[in-house]
């Protein structure tokens, strides 16, 4: 069970754990998040929702162990894979490599988490929860690029998490030259299937991540894994002598502010056992509690017996464990994935559903078939508690769009975003000025960028956005503009949907504006990637905070007008929380792109507008953690980037129909 303790509220943990326990969970595992912890070099932040410790506590005190993944690089579709800016710029840093500055930063944080681990003696040599640590994360993957530098820096990664002397095993997952004795471990959906395993014989064979579905893109569909697909692979793998399965996720929960990577949508594993919102998903948690309950029947022999494989028939095989005592335990899998077989063992026939495993742990009665789910689905229900329809009730501020003699930071180049915003703001406005020579008509502005979005504005009017993808990095933008015959203001609005968060040589990403023309004809082209150019961070809205309710009087609000063309528009209204338990959610269905907050807390980014190739909206419900809220008064603001509507959106409450649901936690409160 991988859970985020830094995406959740703290009031969640206690039913999310219990929730998990109750399904059969051993273990519960969680990265830590370098960027919360570290927010700048030596200030750390174990405050409120990132109280490591209180989260590890918690697992101990209903009585679970845990697995600390350390990293401190975590990928994890975490904004930077976890890593703080300000390590950019660290002089002649290289990340994950056997370069000084950035081993001298890793294990400053990496000895500050297991001290603060030891110091509440939380580790199980100390009789605590943690049972696990991992260093890295799927390094494996860039090494060669690193060239020499990358073995050798996976040499000293190992050295220095042992030198810990944490007294529990260290794990590198999807690293198969980890150096002893630190434990490589698979990631993936089918590690029985495609793991090497350990390499050395004294190492368990461990899977560290099986993804219980997959992380979804705005603009990109969500991906549905059957709950018998993941029971066939942990029955497979465990069959394979495998000691140590976690889903990823079990609880995903949800990537508040902005803390999701490159493109990533706010809700992450939805598709979990546990869903966005911590409710049951039937059937996967209902037939994986099942395969929790039927390999922990027999699960003296599967660690004491002796392990045999055999075929039972041309796509069919065995594997049976057998104890000098006498207990038996068989795993009998037919890899057929479009009929049933039938099979003879111990002189017993079986009939084996296709592509699945039956689990005997007396090697005679059948209790658990991969394939024959018991349980009910589910349903989430989603009711609307109150609409925002009156236009009486909003009130709207527009963002100023500056203008080249606005700006202080002024540059003959186009900078690069992320160095220049220093990830403070998704927004980078690039300006300038030029005279336009009477002479040429129906100009076109074309804008060549490796950011995420592009709005562009000329003498601060709105004349259109583009947009990349999640797999289309750069994107070109090109429209015929409007422009005068006195000085010309260009605004462009660079935008980042969250920072990349895999890959080697991170730290030398560009994003941003690589190009700038306008152009006249196919003869005359003004070209201004190398002119005067003036930059601001962030927006106006964002520097004077006016999601918080003490800033809102930092600037003229006013009756909302709601228009088509209405970019760069803050609104605001106030709500009150809806009566009962129920998790809350915003549909903004009727918006377009932009951010947000409740009470001051960001709730992430929005992006409706992206349609996916089927024409939905990748995401349009947003998650109001209840413990944002009081009972009434609530403040809600959103940034709208583009064009939206406010006077549709909703406020919901989200609840299954099955009777689960009702089991109530309170004592763990008290």
């Amino acid at each position: 069970f991988n859970s985020f303790p830094c995406l959740i509220c703290l009031q969640m943990w206690p039913s999310l754990i219990a929730k998990a326990k109750e399904g059969g969970v051993d273990v519960i595992q969680t990265y830590v998040f370098w960027n919360l912890h570290e927010p700048q070099s030596g200030q750390y932040d174990f405050s409120g929702r990132y109280d490591l410790v209180g989260f590890i506590k918690e697992i101990q005190e209903q009585g679970l162990y845990a697995c600390l993944r350390i990293g401190p690089f975590i990928e994890s579709e975490w904004t930077y894979g976890g890593f703080p800016f300000w390590l950019h710029d660290v002089p002649g840093i290289i990340y994950r490599s056997d370069n000084e500055p950035f081993k001298f930063y890793m294990q400053n944080f990496t000895t500050k988490i297991v001290n603060l681990m030891k110091s509440e003696g939380l580790y199980a040599s100390q009789g605590g929860p943690i049972i696990i640590s991992q260093i890295e994360n799927e390094y494996q993957n860039i090494e060669a690029a690193f060239r020499e530098k990358g073995p050798s820096y996976v040499r000293w990664t190992a050295a220095m998490a042992v030198g810990l002397h944490t007294g529990v095993p260290w794990v590198m997952c999807k690293q198969n030259d980890a150096p002893d004795p630190v434990i490589n471990t698979c990631n993936g959906m089918r590690c029985g299937e495609t793991f090497q395993g350990p390499n050395s014989p004294d190492k368990p064979l461990m899977w560290t991540e099986n993804w219980t579905s997959f992380y979804q893109v705005f603009g990109g569909e969500p991906y549905i894994r059957s709950a018998q697909d993941i029971a066939f692979h942990v029955a497979f793998f465990i069959a394979k002598k495998g000691c140590y399965v976690n889903y990823y996720m079990y609880h995903g929960g949800t990537n508040l502010g902005r803390t999701g990577a490159a493109y990533i949508i706010t809700s992450y594993y939805d598709q979990a056992p546990l869903d966005e919102y911590g409710l049951i998903r039937q059937p996967k948690w209902g037939h994986l509690k099942q395969l929790h309950a039927a390999i922990k029947s027999c699960s003296t022999t599967l660690l004491q017996g002796a392990q045999t494989n055999f075929s039972l028939g041309l796509l069919q095989e065995a594997y049976v464990f057998q104890e000098e005592s006498g207990g038996c335990v068989a795993f009998l899998l037919n890899n057929d994935t479009k009929n049933n077989a039938s099979v003879q063992f111990h002189n017993i026939s079986f009939e084996l559903l296709p592509k699945s495993i039956s689990i005997l742990p007396d090697c005679e009665n059948a209790i658990f078939n991969t394939a024959t789910v018991k349980t009910e689905n589910n349903e989430r229900r989603t009711t609307s508690s109150q609409m925002f329809d009156s236009k009486e009730r909003w009130e709207e501020f527009k963002d100023v769009i500056p203008n080249f003699s606005d700006t202080s930071l002024k540059s003959n180049t186009l900078l690069e975003h992320m160095n220049t915003t220093k990830d403070e703001s998704d927004y980078l406005w690039y300006t300038f000025r030029f005279q336009q020579n009477s002479s040429y008509t129906e100009p076109v502005l074309r804008i060549d960028s490796s950011g995420h979005v592009a709005h562009a504005f000329v003498n601060n009017i709105y004349f259109g956005t583009a947009h990349g993808s999640h797999d289309v990095k750069g994107f070109t933008f090109e429209k015929s503009i409007l422009l005068n015959n006195e000085m010309n203001n260009i605004s462009l609005l660079s935008v980042m949907v969250g920072l990349p968060d895999s890959g080697p040589f991170l730290e030398s990403r560009y994003a941003g504006l690589t190009g700038v023309e306008i152009q006249y004809s196919e003869e005359v082209t003004y070209n201004f990637t190398y002119y005067e150019w003036g930059y601001q961070v962030g927006l106006l809205g964002e520097k004077l905070q006016i999601y918080n309710e003490q800033n809102l009087s930092n600037v003229a609000w006013s009756k909302t007008t709601i228009s088509n063309n209405q970019p760069l528009t803050w609104y605001k209204t106030v709500f009150d929380a809806p009566i009962g338990d129920d998790p809350v959610t915003l549909n903004l269905s009727t918006m377009g792109k932009g951010e947000a907050w409740v009470n001051g807390q960001s709730i992430g980014r929005y992006w409706v507008s992206f349609h996916t190739s089927k024409g939905d909206s990748s995401q349009t419900l947003y998650h109001v953690p209840r413990s944002l809220l009081k009972s009434s008064g609530n403040l809600l603001v959103l940034l709208e980037e583009v064009s939206g509507d406010p006077l549709h959106i909703s406020l919901n409450t989200i609840s299954t129909n099955d009777s689960h649901e009702h089991i109530h936690y309170d004592h763990l409160y008290q």
